[in-house]
C-alpha cells in the first residue's frame, strides 16, 4: 500500500516506520515546505500535520479521490465540512483524537461508567490530562472526546478548560516533559470517589493504530470512526 504522510514530525517518522514493518511504502512525506504532491500514486495518506493545515490536507485529498486518517486536534471548528466534502465526493475519512486500540477501549468503558453514574446526582465529574510539553492544543482531543461521551449519557452541558459551571465538566491540563499522554475522568462525593484512568507508556500504540485505520479504509467509501474500524459499534 501507497501512503502519504501529511506531517513528518515524531508522529510521522513513527507511523513511517511502523508502515515500512507492515510492508508499506512510504510515497509523499508532506511537512511545511512542501509545495508538490503526486497525487495519482497515493492509496492512502495519514494526516498528523497542525491544527491550521489538517481541514486544507483533508480537502485536497478528498477532492483527489484519495482516503485519508487525521489523527491532527485543534482543527475541529471544520470537522462538519470535512463531512460534508467527504460525502460531495464520495471519499473516504476517519478522523479520531487518538488512534490507540486502549483509548478506543477506554472511550467505551467512560461512555459505559457515565450511563451508570447518571442518576448519582451526588457525584461530580472532573477530568485531568497530562501531556509533553511540545502539545499545541489544551485540552487534549482525547480529553474533549472523553467530556463529548459523558455529555452524551448525562445531564451535563458542556465542558470547561479548568473552571467549570455547575453543569459543566471541569478539565485541567497539564503539559509535563515526555509524558505522552494520561487521561483520568473522576466522580467525586462526598463519601467517596470513583477514578478510571488511561496511560499511555509511549505513542507507538497511537501510530500503529493510524496505520491499522489506513489500511482498513481502503476501498471503503464513507466517514468512519475507530469504532467502525475496531467493530466497536
Amino acid at each position: 500500500m501507497n501512503i502519504a504522510l501529511f506531517g513528518y514530525g515524531k508522529m510521522g517518522k513513527m507511523i513511517e516506520q511502523i508502515a515500512l514493518n507492515r510492508n508499506h511504502t512510504i510515497v509523499e512525506k508532506i511537512d511545511l515546505d512542501t509545495t508538490d504532491i503526486d497525487y495519482s500514486k497515493i492509496d492512502v495518506a495519514i494526516d498528523f500535520s497542525m491544527p491550521n493545515a489538517a481541514f486544507s490536507n483533508i480537502k485536497s485529498c478528498l477532492e483527489h479521490n484519495i482516503p485519508i486518517i487525521c489523527g491532527t486536534t485543534g482543527w475541529l471548528k471544520d470537522y462538519d465540512k470535512a463531512v460534508s466534502l467527504c460525502k460531495e465526493k464520495n471519499g473516504a475519512f476517519i478522523y479520531a483524537s487518538n488512534y490507540s486500540l486502549g483509548v478506543n477501549l477506554f472511550f467505551e468503558l467512560n461512555s459505559h461508567l457515565a450511563k451508570m453514574m447518571k442518576q448519582l446526582k451526588e457525584y461530580n465529574v472532573s477530568m485531568e490530562e497530562i501531556h509533553h510539553t511540545q502539545k499545541l492544543d489544551a485540552p487534549s482531543g482525547t480529553a474533549i472526546t472523553l467530556a463529548e461521551g459523558i455529555i452524551e449519557e448525562t445531564d451535563y452541558s458542556g465542558w470547561q478548560l479548568d473552571t467549570a459551571k455547575e453543569n459543566e465538566i471541569a478539565i485541567t491540563a497539564k503539559r509535563i516533559a515526555d509524558v505522552p499522554g494520561t487521561h483520568t475522568v473522576s466522580y467525586d462525593s462526598a463519601v467517596d470517589s470513583i477514578e478510571i484512568k488511561h496511560t499511555a507508556h509511549n505513542r507507538e500504540g497511537f501510530a500503529l493504530g493510524a496505520v491499522v485505520a489506513a489500511e482498513w479504509i481502503v476501498g471503503k467509501k464513507g466517514v468512519f470512526t475507530m469504532k467502525d474500524v475496531l467493530n466497536l459499534s
